[in-house]
């Protein structure tokens, strides 16, 4: 059986693509699948083959379609691929749109690459990854605003405290380590942390659990 972690980039600096694509083809448990400058060009490439990547690591500023118009036709073309944006927008819009719409992280391009390695097989293990001042921003941005209250949602304590180590911006990996449980654990609280708050991901649980008061407005 092939264990590989299948993953198609999408990105339009030459460089950067190419030390990426470099990086992925040295890492024994992953194979580069595809790589595309336009997100057109990688939509059309799905249509054409049967094979579906695991992960979709995804520039934002792309020229003609742009990373946020390209999510809805990703998940409707392969909507069991998971799709990682990594760009150099720290924009608010661009994190709550993106986040929304359904990806499953976003990193910054001064991720390193180790890490990236890490938070895309945590992502493909079934979590999230969240780029720590990413993270932060979110709370930030979203502190102020209003909301109600979550309705039987009913954490458990071991959930609000991953919960909260999600809002610090730490991965699963990380997680399991500052806890001293598996992965495997880590991602079983995840997932039901998710349907208890009935949110898509990490950004958004963070954000509910702010505007309806399971933690406190930050400082």
């Amino acid at each position: 059986m092939d264990k590989h972690i299948k993953v198609m980039l999408v990105e339009d600096n030459p460089a950067y693509r190419k030390g990426l694509a470099c990086a992925l083809e040295q890492t024994p448990d992953m194979e580069l699948v595809g790589e595309f400058s336009a997100a057109e060009f990688a939509l059309r490439s799905l249509q054409e083959n049967q094979d579906s990547p695991d992960i979709l690591l995804l520039d934002l500023n792309l020229p003609g379609m742009s990373g946020i118009e390209s999510i809805g036709p990703f998940k409707k073309e392969r909507p069991e691929t998971k799709i990682i944006i990594l760009t150099q927008s720290d924009k608010e819009k661009d994190i709550l749109h993106a986040t929304k719409l359904g990806a499953s992280g976003y990193l910054l391009k001064s991720t390193s690459i180790s890490q990236l390695m890490d938070d895309i097989k945590c992502v493909h293990g079934g979590g999230v990854t969240l780029d720590p001042s990413v993270s932060q921003f979110i709370l930030d941005s979203l502190h102020e605003a209003s909301g109600k209250t979550v309705a039987n949602s009913e954490l458990s304590t071991r959930e609000l405290e991953i919960l909260t180590l999600i809002a610090d911006g730490l991965v699963q990996k990380q997680i399991a380590s500052e806890l001293e449980i598996s992965i495997y654990t880590v991602t079983e609280y995840i997932r039901n942390i998710y349907d208890k708050l009935d949110v898509p991901n990490a950004p958004a649980a963070v954000a509910k659990a702010y505007k309806s008061g399971i933690f406190p407005p930050p400082k």
